[in-house]
Order: C-alpha cells, then sequence, then structure tokens
C-alpha cells in the first residue's frame, strides 16, 4: 500500500529538481523580439505580446523587450505610466561608416537623455551594429574604442552593451581579432544564428569558434534569430539548418571548462534531441555532464540571453520533453 505514495513522492522531488535545474539554466533567457522577423508585429501587438509573457506560468524565462532605437519613442507614448518594463534599445541607422559614428554618438545622448525622463521604461541593454569595414586595413578595434569612448562621454559605459558584426567577406578573417577588441573595450558580442534566407545561418564550425573565441577571451554573448526551439535541426518548410538554445547553452558551458573546438562543434551540430537530458547534477550531452556551477558560469560570463520572436514554442518544445511543468 505503502508504493504509491513512495512513488508519488519521488516523482515530486524529481519534477522540483528538474524545475530548479531549468531556472538555473533558462531563467531570464529569451529577449523578446517580437517587431523582428519572421513574426514581425506591430509595436502594439508585440508589446501586448509581451505583457502577456509577463503574467504567463514561465515568465522567469522572459529578458528584455527588444526594440530599435527609431521606435523607442513609439513605445515610450505607448507603455506610459504602466509598470515598468526592461528594454534592450538597438541603435540601428545609417550604414555608412562616418555617418554611423556620428549617428551612434547623437543616439546614445538621446538614450541617456531618454534614461533619466522615462522611468517606467528600464533600459536594461544596448545593442550595437557596427557598419562593413571599408578599407583593406581598417580593423574593428578602432570602432570599437570609438564606441566605448561614445558609452562613457553619454555615462552608459556601465551598461551591458552587445555589438554585432557584420558577417561579409572579411568576418571569418577578422573574427579572432574582433573579439580580442570586445575584450580589450570590455563591451560584449552579439551571436546572429540565423534570419529568413539560408546565408543568414552560420555553420556549427563558424559559430562554434565565435563560441571558443569569446569563452577563451573572457567575451559574455547573446545570440539572435533562428533559435525558436531547444535542439538545432533541419526545418520542414525552408530546409534551413536551425540551431538550437540547447546546443549553445552546452556549448558555452564546455567552452568555458576548456573543451576543444571539435567538441564544441560537436554539441552545436547535434540534431537528436534524446543526446540532451536534465540529470541531478546538471545538463548532459551525450555522457559529458554540465555541473550546475557550469551552467552559472555559462549564464553570467557566456550565453546571457538570445534574441527569438517567440516564447510560446520554446516553452512548449520544453515541457513536451518533461524539462517544464
Amino acid at each position: 500500500m505503502s508504493a504509491g505514495p513512495l512513488c508519488s513522492l519521488g516523482q515530486t522531488a524529481a519534477t522540483m529538481m528538474t524545475e530548479a535545474l531549468a531556472r538555473a539554466m533558462l531563467s531570464e533567457l529569451i529577449d523578446y523580439a517580437g517587431l523582428f522577423p519572421p513574426a514581425q508585429l506591430p509595436l502594439a501587438a508585440a508589446y501586448e505580446a509581451y505583457r502577456r509573457l509577463q503574467s504567463s506560468p514561465h515568465a522567469w524565462m522572459l529578458g528584455r523587450f527588444i526594440v530599435p532605437f527609431s521606435r523607442f519613442h513609439e513605445l515610450r507614448d505607448l507603455h506610459g505610466d504602466a509598470a515598468p518594463i526592461p528594454v534592450a534599445v538597438i541603435l540601428d541607422g545609417n550604414r555608412d561608416p562616418i555617418l554611423w559614428l556620428n549617428e551612434l554618438s547623437d543616439r546614445l545622448d538621446a538614450l541617456a537623455t531618454q534614461r533619466a525622463e522615462v522611468a517606467a521604461i528600464e533600459i536594461a541593454a544596448i545593442e550595437i551594429p557596427l557598419p562593413p569595414l571599408t578599407a583593406a586595413r581598417d580593423r574593428y578595434g578602432a570602432a570599437l574604442s570609438q564606441v566605448g569612448a561614445l558609452l562613457e562621454r553619454a555615462g552608459l559605459r556601465s551598461f551591458p552593451c552587445f555589438v554585432e558584426f557584420p558577417r561579409d567577406a572579411r568576418w571569418e578573417a577578422e573574427m579572432l581579432d574582433a573579439v580580442d577588441s570586445l575584450a580589450r573595450t570590455r563591451l560584449r558580442a552579439k551571436i546572429r544564428c540565423g534570419g529568413i534566407v539560408a546565408s543568414a545561418f552560420p555553420s556549427a564550425a563558424e559559430l562554434a569558434a565565435q563560441v571558443l573565441a569569446c569563452a577563451e577571451r573572457g567575451v559574455a554573448w547573446k545570440a539572435t534569430a533562428g533559435l525558436h526551439h531547444p535542439v538545432a535541426h533541419r526545418d520542414p518548410t525552408t530546409g534551413f539548418e536551425m540551431h538550437g538554445f540547447l546546443n549553445l547553452l552546452v556549448a558555452s558551458c564546455i567552452a568555458l571548462d576548456g573543451a576543444p573546438f571539435e567538441e564544441i562543434e560537436a554539441v552545436l551540430a547535434e540534431q537528436t534531441q534524446q543526446a540532451f537530458s536534465i540529470t541531478e547534477s546538471g545538463l548532459s550531452w551525450r555522457g559529458k555532464n554540465c555541473d550546475r556551477q557550469s551552467i552559472a558560469a555559462a549564464r553570467s560570463r557566456g550565453l546571457l540571453s538570445y534574441g527569438s520572436c517567440s516564447v510560446d514554442e520554446p516553452v512548449e518544445d520544453l515541457t513536451a520533453m518533461g524539462w517544464l511543468a
């Protein structure tokens, strides 16, 4: 007669353990990007979706609302004096290197003013896409030094600032120098993992090289685009090879633990859901365990968050896997 209660107690303990570990892995992981493709919602609809998510059972997974600077004033007017929300502001603008720098300076100054005047919208992060290099002798270090100086002048130097580099013909050759420059200027990386065309998706090898470079140089990062599902897979509709956010999290953990490039690439290329599991001691991939300490390190010094226009899909997938209640 006692087997039933004992079994229930064991199941409850297992559920609590899984939920606690899931929170350690996934808290504030998803920055909501409903304004951007493929959802590309109107601002009012994206804002309402974010507010709905804030009151959902898995609101603890939700990070910042992502808004381009060019639409910040619309968000301010729409939000009014409602309860504060954290936002990540993308300093979108001119892609010409000279015009870009002047515009960046103006927008950082304006953002500092907005921060002081609009208490109901908490500017929690800044994202800066860099323009492409133009001359053969140019390197990203000069641009990043200018970004750091402008952030300092605007009083925003202490804010998390994520820099996205163009994935153009020069990117492979410039990547290590770019990450070196991020480390030197105390800025963070924004790594694009997909888009609306096949060429926007980096290979597992390209992604592994950047994850490893960031880990070796102490550069924290966020990911963006194409990360609606936990595990990498081929999309049946488009045929695109999609990356998974669990792949990224494990890759970040093992990179910080000193794993070689080949192992990081293998994690990122993994498309078998059953290869990932939650154990009593942590997150496991094919028998290689990331304990709670490694997960905490990854979430504070590696993969900080990722931008996605979908939160419901990750929740549904993780629930189906038994990782969320």
